[in-house]
């Protein structure tokens, strides 16, 4: 599939007055962790701002907990709303494999946002962080800073292709380097299971050098732990995402947090957007559109900082 960057924000304010109604469907992990919080309010505000550029249309969101309430929200939009287009971020990757193939050989527009689906060319589009950039810029970071032999442990995400790629891409980035890796688990991007996962390696590891978190929730629990066990100033900690939280220790110095990697929640703004001129114009919207991980350092981090966001 083709990437393309495209400035979708002010084709949908020209195109608007000329659109044909559509019902857009919107399903996505509900607020349970940081960035699916910041998802969540990306996700309400454009489409209340949508809602006004495009009276005429309808807009029905949906926020799940888990993979088999959310087949059976996108069975409800289906049956019942009779949706022209489907935005969803699927909360796992195989559970929602089938039901969204379905839909979409219905001849239903399909967004795929972040999380990938197990069966490859199923959706008209995918929006996502380019999540093999973001495995990749920490493992370069870990593998230019760390020493031959230092030791690491790594928390995954929920199973997933996020996650599959996150994991690859550091894996690949810290091969050769002599960087000893002690264990790897999913935290499910959790910050209770990050903590309790970390909990059991300190336990077990008496030295570990830095925790590489695929996720700023994780790496806030992570953090609590090594802070709880008394052992901060031993390692540092290299999550993603941005969090402000996150930010704000970089910027300040900390050094159990030096660095972080970006992956911005507001993609799914630009997904629906970009669905929204799919359906209702003449505009190519098909394709790829991947948003590239970037490292963000003491030197920059002030401009990755936003008092006012909810993450």
């Amino acid at each position: 599939m083709t990437k393309f960057l495209i400035a979708t924000t002010a084709l949908v304010g020209a195109l608007a007055g000329t659109a044909q109604a559509e019902t857009i469907g919107v399903s996505i992990p509900a607020a349970t962790h940081g960035w699916a919080g910041a998802l969540n309010y990306h996700a309400e505000r454009t489409i209340e701002r949508l809602e006004e550029v495009y009276p005429n249309h309808d807009f029905v969101l949906a926020t799940t907990p888990d993979s088999a309430t959310q087949v059976s929200d996108l069975e409800d939009m289906v049956a019942t709303r009779g949706i022209d287009a489907l935005v969803v971020l699927p909360f796992e990757s195989e559970p929602l494999t089938g039901p969204i193939q379905r839909i979409a050989q219905s001849g239903t527009w399909v967004t795929v946002v972040d999380r990938g689906l197990a069966v490859e060319g199923i959706e008209t589009l995918y929006v996502a962080g380019d999540n093999a950039s973001f495995g990749r810029t920490a493992g370069e970071y870990f593998a230019e800073t760390l020493d031959e032999g230092a030791k690491v442990v790594a928390m995954r995400g929920i199973p997933s292709t996020v996650d599959n790629e996150r994991v690859a891409g550091f894996e690949a980035a810290i091969e050769g380097s002599g960087i000893e890796m002690l264990a790897m688990d999913h935290g499910n991007w959790n910050r209770d299971t990050a903590f309790t996962l970390m909990q059991d390696w300190l336990s077990r590891f008496p030295e570990i050098d830095a925790v590489w978190a695929a996720d700023d929730d994780m790496a806030v629990g992570a953090l609590a732990a090594i802070e709880q066990a008394g052992r901060s100033g031993e390692m540092f900690v290299v999550g993603g995402a941005g969090m402000k939280e996150m930010v704000d220790r970089i910027r300040n110095g900390d050094e159990a947090v030096p660095v972080n990697v970006t992956y911005p929640p507001a993609m799914i703004s630009t997904a629906i957007e970009m669905t929204v001129l799919g359906v209702t114009s003449a505009a190519p919207m098909s394709g790829e559109f991947i948003i590239t991980s970037e490292l963000i350092t003491p030197e920059n981090a002030e401009s990755f900082y936003f008092e006012d966001s909810p993450y």
